[in-house]
């Protein structure tokens, strides 16, 4: 059996972390939370010489063990916990060669931890371009380390970094400096109360507010009452430690680390005063997501078109191939179409999380936040409250877990209630079937209706946030200043590895995630859809062949009004219509209101709904879209799905909160029933009342 060994990734944001974790990684990687709280936690095997395999953990971003956000503490409380089973045997802390000095002052303090440190210098491919050289053997003896230099986008120095994980025991665990020298007198007696502990670790325990689980508690809470110094002689020690910190790495980089000035060639400079620049910014942002949502359509017609077909096709060859009878239907009409609801949106999906990882990787993310930082604070937020806005394109969950490094209070809890208006990648198969349906093809300056609409929509919500924000700004009685600090890290080329791994990983997770639940909902809908109470739903062929006796209709157009008078009697069909006086002013019909019930589970869910509740009884090979553009409105006559139901749909969903996780996950952030219970009352009428406007104006 070979010896498994944990190791814990630690380092800045946008020192090239997550590349060293794919590096090493690979595919063998997964994505979860830490156990009681909701922040992303990365972790993944990698085979290492001589039959070990290392656990490896991508711990959050974090300039130093000073935490001022949860996610921060994370990365405390695992490398203080020696009973946590994740604990490390060895940390990797990953430094761009370009911000050196700044990456070691967490270095240094993990190596007063005296946990086995490895120092990884990434982006070493960028060395002679920037006029860096670095003396590597003077440096492993100052800091004390084995240091591997590498670049993850040449492959360069992997293997070696490997063999110095495999080889973690030889690691000198000796601190950097003595840190305690900024008050020789308090230390000492701190040593002296607890002999047996790490001066560090109670260090960081006296100034953090930290949580430990079991470990050490009477001896933790015995330290906590050892501050004999006020709250702010404990900060001045800690800008001591900081400044103390700091010298020793000027020191050590005076001789280990060279620049030549005059080698060095940057067009940094140049770039960021057109992409941050106060007009060109807006229009070059306005530009580039126009270009990703024609795109998106472009791309994808094709693979949407060929799912759609084989889809339709797999449930007529079921139903061809297998024995008549309940279980040949639950297959046929409820399961297959209900995921094929769900597939057909994969290629737009994947297109969309391809973009949104290419502008990430390139560096210009974070010049969209400092851009958009400009508009926040006019809404009282601030660029920060950009990241969990711009992430919710994909999800709200994860973007609302982002708020956490939101240090101000206010504005975490309006960025949290706003966040659900960002078109999130759920809305979009929605999104793509109705305006698919509705919205004409043709091109305006070579964008197609269709993608503008899309664009629209996103723009819509963004809006709809923005506003929230400020109304709440006024409402909400919270007095908190923040100010707004955001890294510029380098342009690069994005790696193809990291961006074809982020897309299979959100994709996967989105597939997964919602295929659980449509699987699920399509089996009980299939069920509600097939059976029904009473004589109306046992007898309807009897009924309807009498009904239309006196019609010369076919086999096969009898056979479909049977079919139809059942769905109308049966469990579903007699819900969808109590609830169908509430919804027919905004122009839907019960089968549309049935979706949009379910698709309180998640939003994607509605196209699969629909496409189960259309195949019941139905032995045509036609596509989900061919069908629902077929469907007839009871009321109005002419198609179901026009111009003025679309229009109220997309807008309906624009604004409503149908998703449970999301308010789950609210609760969650907030501590309180309170908040998400005001997003599902407030958004979900605001919804109704939108729909309804725009469907009685443009009917």
């Amino acid at each position: 059996m070979s010896k498994q060994i944990n190791v814990a990734l630690i380092g800045n944001p946008n020192t090239g972390k997550t590349s060293v974790f794919n590096a090493l990684t690979g595919l063998n990687q997964k994505v979860g939370n830490y156990p009681g709280i909701t922040v992303e936690k990365k972790e993944g095997i990698c085979k290492l010489p001589r039959g070990v395999r290392a656990h490896i953990i991508d711990l959050p971003g974090t300039y130093s063990l000073n935490a001022s956000s949860l996610d921060e503490n994370v990365v405390i409380e695992l490398l203080l916990n020696k009973n946590d089973k994740d604990f490390p045997d060895v940390a990797v802390v990953v430094s761009d060669v370009e911000n050196l000095k700044r990456n070691l002052l967490l270095f240094t303090q993990i190596k007063d931890l005296e946990i086995p440190t490895i120092l990884v210098i990434n982006m070493s491919d960028r060395m002679d371009y920037k006029g860096i050289s670095l003396d590597i053997p003077y440096l492993e003896e100052q800091l004390e380390t084995k240091i591997a230099l590498i670049s993850t986008r040449k492959k360069m120095g992997i293997a070696g970094l490997k063999d110095l994980i495999t080889n973690y025991k030889e690691l000198s665990t000796n601190p950097c400096l003595n840190a305690s020298s900024i008050d020789e007198e308090y230390f000492n007696n701190l040593r002296k109360a607890f002999p047996n502990q790490l001066l560090y670790k109670l260090w960081l325990v006296i100034t953090q507010d930290v949580n430990f689980g079991k470990t050490d508690r009477k001896a933790i809470n015995d330290v906590s009452n050892f501050k004999t110094k006020s709250e702010n002689d404990l900060k001045r020690l800690q800008q001591k430690e900081t400044i103390k910190r700091y010298q020793f790495i000027n020191n050590t980089l005076k001789k280990g680390q060279t620049i030549d000035l005059n080698t060095a060639k940057d067009l940094r400079i140049k770039l960021d005063r057109i992409l941050t620049h106060k007009v060109w910014g807006y229009l070059i942002f306005g530009i580039i997501l126009l270009t990703i949502f024609q795109a998106i359509y472009d791309w994808s017609s094709v693979p949407m078109d060929f799912i759609d077909s084989a889809f339709a096709s797999l449930s007529e060859w079921t139903k061809s191939v297998l024995p008549t009878g309940a279980f040949t239907n639950l297959i046929a009409e409820g399961i297959i179409p209900g995921l094929g609801g769900i597939v057909i949106f994969i290629p737009q999906i994947a297109f969309l999380f391809l973009f949104i990882s290419i502008l990430e990787e390139t560096g210009y993310m974070s010049r969209v936040v400092f851009l958009m930082d400009r508009i926040m604070r006019r809404f009282g937020l601030s660029g920060k409250s950009v990241v969990p806005l711009i992430s919710g394109t994909a999800c709200a969950i994860p973007a609302i877990m982002a708020t956490r490094n939101i240090e101000s209070w206010k504005e975490r809890l309006i960025t949290i209630l706003v966040t659900p208006f960002t078109t999130c990648s759920a809305r979009l198969p929605v999104y793509l079937i109705i305006i698919a349906l509705v919205i004409p093809e043709g091109r305006f300056f070579g964008l197609s209706y269709q993608a503008l609409t899309l664009m629209l929509l996103y723009l819509i919500g963004f809006g709809a946030a923005i506003v929230s924000a400020w109304i709440l700004n006024k409402i909400l009685k919270i007095k908190s200043r923040t100010f707004f600090v955001v890294e510029m890290p380098n342009y690069k080329l994005p790696l193809f590895k990291n961006v074809a791994l982020t897309v299979l990983e959100k994709t996967k997770s989105f597939i997964f995630g919602a295929g659980k639940i449509i699987l699920a909902i399509s089996i009980i809908l299939w069920f509600l859809a097939s059976y029904g109470p009473g004589e109306k739903f046992n007898n309807a062929e009897e009924i309807v062949t009498e009904q239309y006796a006196n019609q010369d209709l076919s086999e096969d157009d009898l056979q479909q009004k049977i079919a139809s008078y059942k769905l109308e009697h049966s469990f579903i069909g007699i819900t969808g219509r109590a609830i169908e006086p509430a919804i027919r002013p905004l122009g839907y019909d019960w089968k549309i209101g049935i979706a949009i019930v379910s698709s309180f589970a998640a939003r994607e869910v509605f196209v699969g709904t629909l496409a189960t509740i259309y195949s019941v009884g139905s032995d045509e090979e036609e596509t989900i879209k061919n069908r629902m553009a077929g469907e007839v409105n009871p009321i109005l006559g002419g198609p179901l799905f026009n111009f003025a139901s679309g229009i109220s749909l997309l807008l309906f969903y624009a604004f409503a909160m149908q998703c449970m996780s999301t308010l789950a996950i609210v609760k969650r952030e907030t501590n309180s029933w309170k908040w998400p219970m005001y997003q599902l009352v407030i958004m979900s009428a605001f919804a109704y009342i939108v729909a309804l406007a725009a469907f009685q104006i443009l009917k």
